[in-house]
């Protein structure tokens, strides 16, 4: 019998702890998360007390440090390019984030120009004339993160305004038939061009990453004590009925 026990208890072993480094590597990812919202809040911080840059400083600058740099435009809009980034949501209410293409020393750049309600009809697209004419946009820079896409986008019978499932500045190159630079340039809330500007520069705050990085450390003790107490009563169970 006791054979049979030392046989059993090895695979409990294993099983409580691939279980527990489970939690806690989850934990430690939650808390790594925390430290990059936090160190990505302070960098903002700094930036906002910077001047803006002109776009030919900015592409001086190796790409992946130039996240939230604050930047100013001098160009004109393309007025026959207008996409609509769907499934935005303000307050509750569904709608579009309202991109055009920017021209300016010498390069397009995509530019967020805010939110717009949308229809519950999903036949029906918001009546969204493209801005035009010469302008000096001051905004800030945003490196694309790429999310998870449920459907590839095919773009073959285009329309303008075009509705898209996520921004793929590779794709939308294609579509427009000329290189875009692979940053997306937000306006910024105090300017009066565009529409309601509701993003914020990070979703998740670091107190909530924090929070998440507690529960999974709190699950993996409770784990433990759970498999330890488990054990502990198992094996009286088979002291008893060895007596």
């Amino acid at each position: 019998m006791k054979n049979v026990f030392s046989n059993i208890r090895l695979p409990w072993l294993i099983f409580t702890l691939l279980v527990f480094s489970s939690l806690v590597k989850l934990g430690l990812w939650q808390s790594d998360r925390a430290i990059e919202k936090e160190t990505r809040l302070n960098s903002i911080a700094q930036l906002s007390q910077t001047a803006a840059m002109s776009l030919p400083e900015i592409l001086k600058l190796p790409l992946n440090e130039i996240n939230d740099y604050p930047i100013q435009l001098n160009g004109a809009f393309e007025s026959d390019v207008l996409f609509l980034l769907d499934n935005q949501t303000n307050k509750g209410q569904l709608g579009y984030r309202v991109y055009q293409i920017f021209t300016g020393d010498g390069h397009s750049v995509l530019v967020n120009l805010g939110w717009v309600l949308g229809s519950i009809n999903r036949a029906e697209i918001p009546d969204i004339k493209p801005i035009t004419g010469t302008f000096k946009i001051n905004g800030h820079i945003r490196l694309q993160d790429k999310g998870i896409l449920l459907m590839e986008q095919n773009f073959t019978d285009i329309s303008w305004p075009l509705r898209i499932q996520q921004i793929e500045i590779d794709k939308l190159s294609a579509v427009v038939n000329e290189e875009l630079l692979p940053f997306i340039v937000y306006v910024n809330k105090d300017e009066e061009l565009g529409y309601k500007k509701n993003w914020q520069p990070i979703v998740m705050p670091p107190e909530k990453h924090q929070a998440y990085a507690f529960q999974w450390f709190s699950l993996a003790i409770a784990w433990l004590i759970l498999m330890l107490w488990a054990s502990i009563k198992f094996n009286r169970t088979d002291h008893d009925s060895n007596e």
